[in-house]
C-alpha cells in the first residue's frame, strides 16, 4: 500500500527552513489552527504544527516528498523504512492503549488496545497508521481500522463506556482519571487474556502513573507498564487510538440516526446547538442517554435547568 500520510517531529529552526523549501518548490500556503503554516501543491499537503513542532505530510506523493525533500534537506538522514534502527522498542511485542471521546460532550468514552509485534508493526507503518487525532476523515479512520484488524499478528480489544453508564460511574467516583484508569486496566486485562505471552504494555499518559498502576493491581493484572506522553508516536498506541475513534464515531452515527439529531463532535458551539435541539425534541431528562453530564456544556445546553 502506498504511503499517503507521514508525521515527524522537527527542530524549531527547521520550521522556517522548511517554509523556504516549500516556497522554492511552488507550494501554496494557507493558515490552519494550531499550525505554523500549511502548504499544498497538487494533491500533496504539508502542515507544520506548533506542538512539537511536528510536520504532517498527506497525499499520494507523500513517500517521494519524505525521501527526496524532508529527509535530505531537513532531517539529514534516512528514516523512512529505518524505524527499526531509530526505535527498536516499537518493534518488540507489546500492547498499546489509547482512548477516544474523553473531550467530547456527546457519546461514550472508548478505550482500545492493540497488540503488535515486529512484523505487524512494519505492516501498519507501511499502511500509514498514525494517531487518530491527526486523521480528520471518518472514512480514513474506518479504512485504517480495517487494515489494523486484518493485519496478521495484531490483536485488538475495546471497552466502550456508554453515556448512561459513564454518568453513573462518574457520579460515584467524581474523577475522570479514575474512570480512564479503570477502562485502560480492563483493556489490558482483555489483551493479556488473548495474548498471555506478552509482558509489556504502553499507554499514553493521562495522569499520575500511579493511578493506572493501582487500577491494574485491582484487576489483578501483572505486567510491565510504561506510560508516556505523546505515546501515540508508538504504532501500537496509534493503532489503539484509531480503533477507539472508529468505535466512538460509529456510536455517534447510530445515536444521531436513532434520536434524529446530528450529534456534533467536541464541546464547542455546534455541540451546544445540537444539545439544545436534542433537549427540545426529547426533553432534558433524556440528555443522560447521549451526553456526559459533568461537562460545563450541560449548563449551556439546558440553561442550568438540569438536575
Amino acid at each position: 500500500m502506498a504511503l499517503t500520510t507521514y508525521t515527524q517531529v522537527i527542530g524549531v529552526a527547521d520550521v522556517e527552513k522548511l517554509r523556504g523549501i516549500l516556497e522554492r518548490d511552488g507550494y501554496e500556503f494557507s493558515e490552519k489552527p494550531y499550525a505554523h503554516y500549511s502548504a499544498k501543491r497538487g494533491k500533496l499537503s504539508v502542515t507544520v504544527y506548533e506542538k512539537g513542532p511536528k510536520v504532517l505530510v498527506q497525499g499520494k506523493e507523500t513517500e517521494d516528498f519524505v525521501k527526496f525533500t524532508l529527509e535530505p534537506e531537513i532531517l539529514g538522514e534516512a528514516r523512512l523504512g529505518y524505524e527499526e534502527v531509530h526505535n527498536p522498542e516499537m518493534f518488540e511485542p507489546h500492547f498499546g492503549i489509547d482512548e477516544s471521546g474523553k473531550g467530547d460532550f456527546f457519546g461514550p468514552l472508548v478505550i482500545a488496545g492493540a497488540y503488535t509485534d515486529g512484523e505487524s508493526t512494519r505492516t501498519l507503518i507501511d499502511a500509514g497508521v498514525m494517531d487518530s487525532k491527526r486523521v480528520s476523515s471518518a472514512a480514513r479512520i474506518g479504512a485504517l481500522s480495517g487494515v489494523i484488524r486484518r493485519t496478521r499478528g495484531v490483536t485488538t480489544a475495546v471497552v466502550a463506556i456508554g453515556p448512561e453508564r459513564y454518568n453513573e460511574i462518574y457520579g460515584r467516583i467524581n474523577n475522570l482519571n479514575e474512570v480512564l484508569a479503570w477502562g485502560h486496566a480492563k483493556v489490558i486485562e482483555k489483551l493479556s487474556g488473548a495474548v498471555p505471552t506478552c509482558r509489556r504494555a504502553l499507554s499514553d499518559q493521562f495522569a499520575n502513573p500511579r493511578v493506572l498502576q493501582r487500577a491494574l493491581e485491582r484487576q489483578g493484572v501483572d505486567i510491565e507498564l510504561e506510560q508516556r506522553t505523546k505515546g501515540e508516536s508508538d504504532v501500537a498506541v496509534a493503532a489503539a487510538s484509531i480503533i477507539a475513534r472508529e468505535a466512538y464515531v460509529r456510536w455517534i452515527e447510530r445515536a444521531s440516526e436513532q434520536w434524529n439529531v446530528s450529534l456534533a463532535l467536541g464541546a464547542g458551539a455546534p455541540v451546544v446547538e445540537a444539545g439544545k435541539q436534542y433537549v427540545k425534541m426529547h426533553g432534558v431528562g433524556e440528555l443522560s442517554r447521549v451526553a456526559k453530564l459533568h461537562f460545563k456544556t450541560t449548563n449551556q445546553v439546558t440553561g442550568g435547568n438540569y438536575e
